[in-house]
Parts: structure tokens; sequence; C-alpha cells
């Protein structure tokens, strides 16, 4: 498989033999359904060591490959831990983040149950791990934005913790000393803070504040008498923030909200703002330099292609080279060396999946890391492509259609699976979810209905108010466009999807019946009122407010809240529904499938519940994964045959 992975250019780049590779199978559903073979790449600042981190469809482990001797030199064993990722602090030091799911009864957090980050450092020298924060005077062991600094010749870790200086926590930086297990507090926030931007050797230059009761938010400034107040305003949900260090690494971005788009402006030590840079209006993210830390460009996805764009044309032409190395593939920035010689990348082909890539720009040399998924080959993957048509009230609305390999496009049963957010999208590229679907002979359907992410501002804020209304006649709407090219049987369409997707797959039979003939909802909001409710006690403030602005009602208990809870109009239903939800849920509760299966069940509707053991939100752990997907699958399979 490698050998195709990369087409040369000229002579620029020489392609090996994979480090790790997998042989191509013809794939069963757990091929798809269980966690990915490699989950990311990150290779160290000095370019002489890569850290995957790898399951085998369950248990995590962490290789350490040493690229000079061509071997990997550790493994760390994680188990079921929920890793949520891995960075380098210095050469000989990994940093290894994970996750928990924790009853909060800490002052100065909302309470409830919570998705709790702490991390590890793993020391490669002397082969020892222990915890970040670790017996830290009055902080806890948890941390936020995780930054690598270089000060006076050394490399520090530097973190965003929780400290209590009385009884309430506070955001403040750390500087971890990662050889000596020492951390010293650098700066402390106050009750308000709630971020910081650090300069290139660690020192806090700037930070914003939010008092949720005044809803107030704030930006300040680091000068030699003190903290100075540069900016401040009311504001309901959306505020400035901080992205990180401007273009001359001296200066902070500030990304805020304007108009129809999103924009960065850059906010000079001594307070003058730069005009916005010239940065995309929608689906952008940021590049810094991996050393100084200052911009150096953007990605952006336009229309079906993700970009790269660096400000200095040198760095341009680079990365150029380095696409035209995978022609007709998909490639992204995964991780790079400090000198920018050596890049980690992803890359995703239409027609034999994605895995990642190491490039060694002064060998002119690229090596074959390791596939996403080892057990499935080309024969494996189903062609996705984009689609375009017009929603009933004439938006333009687009999305991806993938096929079942070996089937005549006309007459198809379909599989309706729009995304969770809302304000999220649907991207090219292989998708583990849609192909395990199709790879059962169903065409899947993805809809970027109004409301998701990356179109522009207009097409968000179209979403407003729509919740079980356009939002949903978006997704019935490509129902009817696919029918009407003959591709689908519009006969034999169900609708499935988590989170958001799992509240549209409750509100499709509730809220717009006729359309589908069975509906599966992982971690679906079935009960607005309360769902918002538990929003404010869990949450705080600013969710609960965010909720209600796509929900279009003004207050928990809004009127307009039942007229779009599914959970509220079972007496609708007349297709069987399949609800599947985790205990350690801490985004939408378990609750929330409780509440819907019973309305049903009163009511004397089909639907059947399967509650998971720990299992969160995103679906972290590979054997709740696996199991959510055979559930639902033997559940569309009965419901609607594929053949």
């Amino acid at each position: 498989m490698a050998s195709v992975r990369g087409l040369l250019l000229g002579s620029v780049f020489t392609l090996a033999g994979p480090l790790l590779a997998g042989p191509a199978f013809t794939a069963p559903l757990e091929a798809y359904s269980k966690l990915p073979s490699v989950e990311r790449v990150a290779i160290s600042p000095d370019g002489t060591r890569l850290a995957l981190e790898m399951t085998d469809g369950e248990k995590r482990t962490i290789a350490i490959q040493n690229l000079a001797q061509h071997k990997v030199e550790r493994v760390l064993e994680a188990g079921d831990a929920k890793l949520r990722g891995v960075m380098w602090g210095g050469p000989d030091h990994l940093i290894v983040v994970h996750s928990k799911t924790t009853q909060i009864a800490q002052p100065g957090f909302v309470t409830g149950r919570a998705e709790m980050q702490q991390a590890f450092d793993y020391n490669l020298t002397t082969g020892t791990a222990h915890g970040l924060m670790n017996g830290v005077p009055s902080a806890m062991n948890l941390f936020f934005a995780p930054a690598v600094r270089t000060v006076g010749g050394k490399t520090y870790l530097f973190v965003e913790g929780v400290y209590y200086p009385q009884s309430r926590g506070v955001d403040t930086i750390y500087r971890i000393d990662l050889d000596r297990d020492a951390a010293i507090l650098v700066e402390q926030g106050d009750n308000d803070t709630d971020g910081f931007v650090l300069d290139g050797d660690g020192r806090p230059i700037a930070q914003t504040t939010w008092n949720d009761v005044q809803r107030r938010w704030s930006i300040r400034l680091k000068l030699n008498m003190g903290w100075r107040e540069v900016r401040a305003d009311q504001a309901s949900i959306d505020r400035p923030e901080l992205v990180g260090l401007g273009r001359d690494g001296k200066s902070v971005l500030v990304g805020e909200k304007k108009g129809d788009g999103f924009i960065v402006r850059e906010l000079s030590p001594g307070g003058a703002w730069s005009e916005p840079l010239p940065l995309p209006g929608a689906g952008f993210g940021l590049v810094f330099d991996p050393a100084r830390h200052n911009l150096i460009g953007y990605t952006a996805l336009v229309g079906d292609e993700p970009r790269t764009v660096f400000f200095d044309p040198k760095d341009q032409q680079v990365w150029n080279l380095v696409e035209h190395a995978y022609p007709g593939q998909l490639v992204e920035l995964a991780s790079w060396t400090e000198d920018r010689q050596k890049i980690v990348v992803h890359v995703d082909s239409p027609t034999e999946g994605a895995g990642y890539s190491l490039i060694d720009l002064g060998a002119h040399h690229a090596d074959w890391i390791a596939n996403d998924y080892d057990k499935i080959g080309p024969d494996d993957i189903a062609p996705r492509k984009p689609v375009a048509f017009k929603a009933a009230d004439g938006t333009e609305l687009t999305g991806y259609l993938t096929l079942p390999r070996g089937k005549d496009p006309k007459g198809l049963p379909l599989v309706v699976l729009p995304h969770g957010g809302p304000q999220a999208r649907d991207e090219p590229g292989f998708d583990w979810l849609s192909q395990g679907v199709a790879s059962r002979g169903y065409a899947v359907l993805q809809v970027n209905y109004r409301g998701s992410d990356g179109f522009g501002e207009k097409f968000i804020e179209a979403g407003y108010g729509q919740w079980g209304r356009k939002m949903q006649t978006d997704l019935s709407d490509g129902v009817r466009y696919l029918a009407s090219q003959g591709i689908i049987d519009p006969k034999r369409v169900c609708i499935f999807g988590a989170s958001y997707g799992g509240y549209a797959a409750l509100a499709g039979p509730t809220l717009d019946p006729g359309v589908y003939r069975c509906a599966v909802s992982y971690a679906g909001p079935a009960d607005l009122h309360a769902m918002v409710t538990w929003s404010q006690d869990n949450a705080g403030g600013v969710s609960e407010r965010y909720w209600l602005r796509f929900m279009g009602a003004r207050s928990p208990g809004d009127a307009a809240l039942a007229e779009v809870s599914p959970a509220a109009h079972v007496d609708r239903v007349n297709v069987p529904m399949l609800l599947i939800h985790g205990k350690d849920d801490t985004v939408v509760p378990l609750e929330q499938s409780y509440m819907m299966a019973n309305n049903m069940k009163a009511a004397g509707k089909p639907v059947d519940l399967v509650v998971l053991d720990s299992t969160d939100h995103w679906l972290t752990r590979g054997s709740t994964r696996l199991a959510m997907m055979q559930a639902t699958m033997a559940f569309l399979e009965k419901n609607n045959p594929p053949n």
C-alpha cells in the first residue's frame, strides 16, 4: 500500500517502505467500528523520535520510535485510558494527556459531572512517569492549554492550572521543569480570568476575563506596572478570544465575530489594533512556528479541499512540494520539528483511506508511517462524493453521499447521517461511520444543514431558532433530492445520528414524520426544557444561552422548547426507534434517552434502549464504540433491509 501512497514530484521526494503497516483484508463491520490502529503521530522537536498513539481496536499503547535506529525503543501501555493527545516537552519528555469522568464539587466550578483533563510526563532518560501538577500546593492536578517554551537554552512546559488561594479556584500559569519534576507559579489570575497568552519566553502578556453574572468580558495586557485593561464590553454569548501570538511574535491575536464573518486582528504591546488579517471568513485554523510560536499561516477548507497557506512565499513553496507529492489526496500538517525540516502529514486518499507519512525535506525523502485503520484496504472503501442541492425555501446546501461498493446507484436504501454540533460540519475524507454503514449495503447522506460551521456567519445564523424546523427539513429535502435523481428508494430511508445528530434522528419521526421508516439516536437530546435546565446547572450560563439561540427560545421555560422536543410528540411516531446512550455522558445526560424511551413506551410505540457502561459522549472506548455500531446495524438491517 505504501508504494502508491505518494507519487514523486520530479526528484523532490523518494518514497521508502512503511515504518508500520498492515495487510489489506475484506473488512467486517468490526474493522470500521473499532478504534483506529493509529490515532495520532507526533515528532520530537529535534526530529529524532516519533510518538505514535496506537490501539489494537480496544487497548491503547504509545510507541516511541527511534528514527535513526529504525526501531521502537519504548512502548507505554495505556490500557483503556481515555487518551486525548500526546505532545513533546523537549526531545526527552513525552507529555500524555488523558481524561476521566469526574463528579465536580469544587468551589469555583459549576457543580456536576465533567470530563476532566490531566496529564503525565514520561521521561525517556530515566524511564519514569509522573503526573503533572502533582505535589503543587493548593492546586488541582488538572490543566488547560499546555505550551512548550525554551528559556535560557532549557525547555520548560507551561500550563494553565487551577489554584486555590482561598476557597475559589482561579486560572493560574505554572512553569514546570520536567527534568526536576518541579512546578512554580508564574502568574495568578483573578476570579474572572479565563485565559492567557504567553510570549516566546513563557511570559504571560495578555489575558481575557469573563464574569457570567454581569455578562462582562475584558482583554488585559501585561505592562511594566502590571495588568492594564485595554478593552471591555457586555456580551450574552459571543465575545473576543485570545488565539496566540501575532506574526511579529510580540503582538497577540484576538479573534471575534464581526458582521458576516469571524476576523482576527493583532493587538500590539502598546494597545494598538491592526486591520483584520488576510484570513478566510469561516472554517479556518491558524498555523504557528514550532520554535518562535508566532503566526506563520493558516489552514482552511475551501469547498471540499483543505488548504494550507503560509504568509512567507518560501514557506508556501515548500508546502506546495509536499502537497504535490500526494496528488489527488488530502494532505494536512500533523506535526513538525522546531526547524521545520521534518514534517508529519496526515494523508487521506479517496481510494486507499487515510494514514500518516514522514517527510524529510533535507533528504528529499518520505516514509509511510502507518494507516489509520490497518484492516481496511482499498477494496473496503466506498466512494464518497460531494452533493449539492437546494432546500425547499431555496437555500443552497451541500453534503456528501457515500455509495455502497458493487451496487448500481439506483433505488438504493438510504441512511441519513446528520452531524453533531449543530455548529460543526461534515468534511471530505475518510469517515469511519459512513464507511461502516455503507459497507453493509446502504447509501449514506450527510448534509451540512443551515447552522453548520465553515460556510460563513450568515449560514450559521440561518440556523438560529431552527432546531426541529428548517434544520430538520434540510435533511428531508436532501432525501427528496436523491429520490428525484433515482439514486435512492424514498420508501427505504432511515436516520441515524449522534449528539445533535441524535436529536435530528429523534425529530425525524416526531417533527417531520413520513420520511423515515426507522431511527437510531446516540446521545440525542429529547426534552429541550430539561436539556437547557441541566445545561444551566452543569455547564454555566453561556452554554445555556448558546442552546437557546439555536432552539429559538428565550428561557428554559419558553413554550417554544416543547414545540421542538421529540419527547413531547411521541404520538406522531409510527416507526421503530433505537436509543443508545453512555452512562458517562457529560454533554447530554443519560436521562434524556430515558425520558424519550418512557414516553414512547407509555404511548405504545416501538422503542429499544441500549445503555453503555463507562461510555462518554464521544465513544472514546473501543468496546463501546463497537457495541454501538453493532446494535445500530442490527437494528437498521432488521427494519430497513439493504437487499
